[in-house]
C-alpha cells in the first residue's frame, strides 16, 4: 500500500458533511465512478451488503450525498452537496438503492453499476476512514486503486501473451519515461486487463482506455519511500537527537508529498485558517433542518464572557471551539476531518483555543497539528480511523492520541513527552463504543470530542510533569485494533446500539423523518 500521507489520511479532507467515511470517501468513490464512465452516467444501482453498516446509515449520514455529488464531479467541500440527490434527478440520472447479501468483509463497501448509452461498468470499492478509500475490483476485475495516481485502464484483446515490460515499451517508448509508471497485467480469459499507475495518464492508441484522475490532495509516486511509519522506528531513526515532533512529521511528509518544509507548514497554516473560520461562524450561529441539536455555542460564549461558568481555564474556551466546529459540521457547513469528520472538533478546538490563551501565532498552531498529524500516521498505518471497523475510539480516541501530542508540542515540550502524552490519552478511551443518536452525528459524538479534547489537555499536563506512560504507543494502537477485533457490529457505528437505540432517540429519529418529508416541525429549531 502507498504509505500514508498527513494531508491525505490524517488531517484532510476540507469537506461537508456529518461523516468522512460515509460522505467524502463516498464521494471520491463517486468521482472514480464518473471517470470510469467518461463522465456520462444514465443509470447507476447502488448496493449495500446487508451485514454492513451502510444499509442503516448510508442515508442519515452523508453517504448519499457525497456518492452523488461525485457522480456529478463536485468537490467534497461543494456548498451544493446538501441537494445532491435533486440534482442527480435533474441530470437526468436514474438511480436504485438495493440491500443485498453478498458477505462483503468490509463494512463500509459500495457496490456500483453504471450505465449510459455506450458502456456498462461495475466498480466496487471501499471507504477505509477519514475519507480514504480503494477501490477493489472494476467489472469483475480484483485491483487496488487508492485515488492517489493518474490510472489509465487498458481491455486488450490482441496483446495476450504481453508482460509487464512489453506495456511499458507501448506505453512508454522512450526507456526515460518508463520508471516513473507501474503497470499490472491480469489475465481474464481471452483477455488482458491492463492497469497503468503514473503521475499523468499514458498514451494509447487502437485499445479500449478509461482514465481515472486521482482525488487525493498529496499524489502518489512509484518506488516511494518514507523515513519510518511506526512509533518504535521513528523513535531509532532519530535516536539520541530529540527532534521535535512537527519537525519529523516534516521529514517524514517530505518524503511522502515531495515538499520542502516551508511548504508542509504553509499547507498545514492554510487548513488551521479554514479552521478558524468554521470556528468563527459556529459561534456566530449555525442552522439546518435535520439535525439533532440545534446552535449551543453561542449560548456558551455569552456566558463564559460574562463569568457564569465554572472557571475551567483555557478548558472553557477548548469546550466552546469544540462545539463551534460540530455545530459547522452538523450545518453541512465547511470542515476539516481531523482525522474524521466526526472527531473533527476534538483537535483543531484544543490546539487553536489553547494557543490563543497561550499568544501564539497560526505558524505556531500549524507546527502542533503537524505533530498531531505524525502521530496520525502511526494510527492510520497500523490500524485504522474509520468507527465502523474500531468504535469510536477509533475516531474520538484517535482525536485525544493526536490533540495531545499537538499540546504538548504548543507547549514547547519534547518528543518523547508528545509520544508520551499520545500514549495515555489513547490508553483512557480504549473500547469506546459509536452509538450515534438518531443516526445522526452529532450526539454524544459532541460529547465525546469534548471528553477527547479534555483528556488531551489532561495528558498533555501529565507528560509535561514526567508521568510514565508505561505502555508504549505502538503498543497502545494495536491494543485498540485487538478491542475492536471483538466489539460487537452493533457498537460499531451502525445506529443498532447503545444510546442509538434508546427510546428517546428512536424517537428524536422518526420525528426527524417526518420534517423531511414536510409533515412537521423539529422541536429544536
Amino acid at each position: 500500500m502507498t504509505p500514508v500521507s498527513i494531508f491525505n489520511d490524517v488531517i484532510g479532507p476540507v469537506m461537508r458533511g456529518p461523516s468522512s467515511s460515509h460522505c467524502a470517501a463516498a464521494l471520491r468513490i463517486g468521482r472514480l465512478a464518473r471517470d470510469l464512465m467518461d463522465g456520462e452516467i444514465t443509470e447507476v444501482l447502488v448496493e449495500f451488503d446487508r451485514a454492513g453498516s451502510l444499509p442503516t446509515t448510508h442515508e442519515s449520514q452523508g453517504s448519499d450525498m457525497g456518492l452523488f455529488g461525485g457522480l456529478l464531479g463536485w468537490e467534497a467541500d461543494d456548498e451544493r452537496l446538501p441537494n445532491s440527490a435533486q440534482a442527480l434527478a435533474e441530470a437526468g440520472i436514474k438511480l436504485r438503492i438495493e440491500t443485498v447479501d453478498v458477505g462483503d468483509p468490509h463494512p463500509n463497501t459500495y457496490r456500483l453499476t453504471l450505465k449510459n448509452s455506450r458502456d456498462t461498468h461495475t466498480l466496487i470499492a471501499i471507504s477505509t476512514g477519514g475519507g480514504m478509500i480503494e477501490v477493489i475490483e472494476i467489472d469483475g476485475v480484483a485491483l487496488r486503486m487508492d485515488g492517489g495516481y493518474h490510472e489509465t485502464l487498458v481491455w486488450s484483446d490482441r496483446q495476450k501473451n504481453w508482460g509487464q515490460e512489453d506495456w511499458k515499451k507501448c506505453f512508454c517508448p522512450q526507456s526515460s519515461c518508463r520508471d516513473g509508471i507501474e503497470v499490472i497485467v491480469r489475465e481474464v480469459g481471452e483477455r488482458q486487463f491492463v492497469q497503468v499507475k503514473a503521475d499523468r495518464f499514458v498514451e494509447v492508441e487502437g485499445l479500449r482506455v478509461k482514465r481515472l484522475s486521482p482525488v487525493l490532495p498529496v499524489p502518489s509516486r512509484k518506488d516511494l519511500h518514507v523515513p519510518f511509519t511506526s512509533c518504535a522506528a521513528m523513535l531509532e531513526h532519530d535516536a539520541d537527537k530529540n527532534t521535535p515532533l512537527w519537525q519529523l512529521a516534516i521529514e517524514y511528509e517530505r518524503a511522502r508529498g515531495n515538499f520542502t518544509e516551508e511548504e508542509a507548514i504553509a499547507k498545514m497554516t492554510d487548513i488551521v485558517r479554514i479552521l478558524r473560520k468554521s470556528i468563527a461562524s459556529g459561534i456566530a450561529g449555525t442552522s439546518y433542518e435535520d439535525r439533532v441539536l440545534h446552535h449551543q455555542s453561542g449560548r456558551f460564549a455569552e456566558m463564559m464572557q460574562k463569568g457564569r461558568l465554572l472557571d475551567g481555564g483555557a478548558l472553557n474556551r477548548i469546550i466552546l471551539y469544540v462545539t463551534a466546529i460540530m455545530e459547522v459540521k452538523s450545518s453541512m457547513g465547511v470542515i476539516v476531518a481531523a482525522p474524521t469528520a466526526g472527531a473533527c472538533a476534538a483537535l483543531p478546538g484544543a490546539v487553536i483555543a489553547m494557543a490563543e490563551e497561550m499568544g501564539k501565532d497560526d505558524e505556531e498552531m500549524a507546527k502542533a497539528m503537524l505533530a498531531a498529524g505524525l502521530i496520525g500516521v502511526f494510527i492510520a498505518t497500523r490500524w485504522t480511523f474509520a468507527a465502523e471497523v474500531g468504535g469510536c475510539q477509533a475516531e474520538g480516541g484517535s482525536a485525544a492520541c493526536m490533540a495531545a501530542a499537538a499540546l504538548v508540542t504548543l507547549a514547547g515540550g519534547t518528543r518523547d513527552q508528545a509520544i508520551a502524552a499520545a500514549s495515555m490519552a489513547f490508553q483512557s478511551m480504549l473500547g469506546l463504543i459509536c452509538d450515534p443518536i438518531a443516526n445522526r452525528v452529532e450526539a454524544p459524538c459532541l460529547g465525546k470530542n469534548v471528553m477527547a479534547a479534555s483528556n488531551a489537555l489532561s495528558c498533555a499536563n501529565m507528560a509535561l510533569a514526567g508521568y510514565d506512560p508505561l505502555i508504549p504507543l505502538d503498543e497502545v494502537i494495536d491494543a485498540a485494533k485487538a478491542v475492536s477485533e471483538r466489539m460487537p457490529r452493533e457498537h460499531r457505528c451502525t445506529s443498532l446500539g447503545g444510546l442509538a437505540v434508546t427510546p428517546t432517540s428512536l424517537e428524536i429519529e422518526k420525528r426527524l423523518a417526518g420534517l423531511k418529508k414536510g409533515c412537521g416541525t423539529c422541536a429544536c429549531h
